[in-house]
């Protein structure tokens, strides 16, 4: 619980201090390069130094060009561990209710990240499409197509709507297994706990080949992927 709490405090402290300047910054030059960065390291800097250590695996099956990381949600220590794993500037598909946080949720927009409303369906297609307009400007997005976190660690099935990413802005999906994270920070707990996290990154699959219709059929796939890669505790029962 005291890990949880210093995490908490230096968030805050962290982002009142850095992230105004940097939002401006951004705001007149156009680039989110530097505010990106600046939160990746120091979102990595806390969660190191309150015991999570994060090995990465496949980094050669990363394409060069824009791309969508699919991975399995198992624990909030899962985007910090991924992001940071992931050698460029990405954007993520992230629950409405964080845009609301000051400061955070103007730098989240600059970034291009998506809110997504899963209450509502007919808001949460409006999220993918803009989504998909950034991906063809060539934004790469981290998704998690469960929707929400596994309870027990294993790999849950897909929902296709988030691919349709891929799909519509016509790039590969690189499925993304991520082990342990459930270990670190467990599903309704607000304990963290030291412990390695390993990020391990799958050879990418073509979209190109799928229509919009087909997306059931790519989110089984990418998942199969990831299942493949996931250790036998995290693998699907079915």
């Amino acid at each position: 619980m005291i890990r949880s709490v210093l995490f908490a405090l230096y968030l805050s402290v962290y982002t009142l201090i850095v992230g105004p300047p940097l939002v401006l910054y951004a705001a007149l030059t156009g680039s989110v390069e530097a505010l990106y960065w600046a939160g990746v390291k120091g979102l990595m800097f806390i969660v190191r130094l309150l015991g999570m250590r994060t090995r990465v695996e496949g980094l050669e099956n990363i394409p060069p060009g824009t791309c969508i990381f699919a991975a399995n949600h198992t624990s909030n220590a899962d985007g910090p561990a991924i992001v940071g794993a992931i050698p460029r500037r990405i954007a993520i598909l992230a629950k409405k209710s964080l845009f609301a946080f000051p400061v955070i949720g103007v730098a989240f927009k600059q970034a291009h990240f998506v809110p997504v409303d899963r209450s509502k369906p007919e808001r949460a297609k409006a999220s993918i499409d803009l989504a998909a307009e950034y991906v063809r400007q060539g934004t790469s997005f981290l998704i998690f197509p469960e929707g929400t976190r596994s309870g027990d660690g294993r790999i849950r099935p897909f929902k296709g709507g988030a691919l349709l990413l891929a799909i519509e802005g016509g790039v590969p999906v690189v499925p993304v297994a991520c082990i342990g994270a459930h270990r670190i920070i467990p599903k309704k707990s607000l304990s963290i706990r030291p412990g390695e996290v390993t990020v391990r990154f799958c050879p990418p699959i073509d979209a190109v080949a799928y229509r919009a219709a087909d997306r059931a059929k790519l989110a089984e796939r990418v998942r199969a992927a990831i299942a493949d890669a996931l250790p036998a505790d995290q693998r699907p029962l079915d």
